[in-house]
């Protein structure tokens, strides 16, 4: 049987702790990181044995993948400041550049052509490789739509390396969702906030595999 990579989610947000939910009900194995190491300590003991409460130090060191549940602006310091442990690493982004705005909703914080996967891009550390997925729904969604029966609900990802395409997949999987590559990460801009592929944009919902090729 083959030995699946080893998974780190950096950050116990709403999204960081959906992403646990889902990843423990396959009985996927991954380590659960927080500054607050006594949360991570904590949600790990609800979400069972698949998880490993660790420090972000830790968790960068021994995971192959990287899930970067943390703001979009402190994604580009985090690259930085741990390069050298991340060298050759998958990285996956679901982050939304986005703040609130005036009127009780929310606006983009980066200029309106921009994606936060392209700007996170250029932070990457040697060797490397980044995929933007696990975003492209609100963390409501991303609990209550994982497992969907009879046809699973989709989500999209985009990277410009093919080779962790079927690592990629089967992290979705994971979740309980159906995989949907849109290419490379010049087309990150729509699986964000806003974008026509996220619930928060021109897709408005959690869609099937069969609907969703339909959208690209």
């Amino acid at each position: 049987m083959k030995t699946k990579s080893k998974v780190a989610i950096i950050g116990l947000g709403k999204i960081g702790q959906a992403v646990a939910a889902n990843l423990a009900k396959s009985n996927r194995t991954f380590i659960a990181a927080d500054r607050n190491v006594a949360k991570a300590k904590e949600l790990a003991a609800k979400w069972g044995a698949s998880a490993q409460p660790g420090d972000i130090a830790t968790a960068v060191k021994e995971a192959d993948i990287l899930i970067l549940s943390i703001p979009f602006g402190a994604i580009g310091d985090f690259l930085q400041q741990n390069a050298t442990a991340l060298e050759g690493k998958i990285i996956v982004d679901p982050s939304n550049p986005i703040a609130p705005d005036e009127k009780g909703g929310f606006k983009k914080i980066i200029d309106a052509e921009k994606s936060a996967g392209q700007i996170n891009a250029t932070f990457l550390p040697k060797n490397a490789k980044l995929a933007k997925a696990l975003g492209t729904l609100g963390a409501g969604s991303l609990a209550t739509a994982a497992y969907q029966k009879p046809e699973e609900a989709t989500l999209f990802y985009a990277t410009d390396d093919k080779t962790i395409d079927s690592q990629i997949e089967e992290l979705i999987a994971d979740n309980g969702f159906a995989a949907v590559r849109v290419g490379g990460l010049n087309q990150s801009i729509r699986l964000e906030v806003f974008g026509d592929l996220h619930e928060f944009g021109a897709l408005g919902k959690t869609v099937t595999a069969s609907e969703a090729k339909a959208k690209i």
